[in-house]
């Protein structure tokens, strides 16, 4: 009998419809996952083929920020804007990498910008800034993200110095 009872009282102590606990609901585990991601922060950037080569993650980045600009200053150096806008020395180009790896470009101007055609200029950068190397999508959680950042691009660089041959 004694050994029915302990029994009995085991049994009882791990029956689980005594202990139920409340499990959170699909929706109620999401939200809250979705709340500790931080979207701000990518876990890889977008990369060029060049810029794959490199284990730190800060210098793939800088790897990927020089090259971009550097390709669209390339693509903006054989153009008229210069011609057009002389005071126009530098300009901002906001920059969107899909997930599917397409790229757009859209300048941005200040706010004061009324002495520039922005329409014009807005043309004439997205006439020329087309066939980019194929760029790989940030990386957010193992899936390709969005991503937009702003990049200075120099138009052309000022002059400063006067040949000797000038001077004579």
């Amino acid at each position: 009998m004694k050994r029915f009872s302990l029994f009995f009282v085991f049994i009882s102590l791990n029956s689980c419809q005594y202990f139920e606990k409340q499990i959170p609901s699909e929706k109620e585990l999401l939200q809250k996952e979705l709340k500790s991601i931080n979207w701000k922060v990518v876990d890889e950037y977008p990369s060029l083929p060049d810029c794959e080569k490199i284990n730190d993650k800060s210098q793939r980045q800088q790897c990927f920020f020089e090259i971009m600009s550097r390709l669209i200053q390339e693509k903006l150096d054989i153009d008229t804007l210069s011609i057009l806008y002389p005071e126009l020395d530098t300009i901002e180009v906001k920059v969107t990498v899909f997930p599917n790896a397409t790229l757009e470009f859209e300048p941005q101007f200040p706010k004061d910008s009324v002495t520039y055609d922005t329409i014009k200029i807005d043309s004439i950068l997205r006439a020329r800034l087309i066939d980019f190397p194929k760029v790989n999508p940030a990386i957010k959680r193992g899936i390709p993200v969005k991503s937009q950042f702003i990049l200075p691009v120099i138009l052309k660089e000022k002059k400063n110095k006067l040949n000797e041959k000038d001077l004579k």
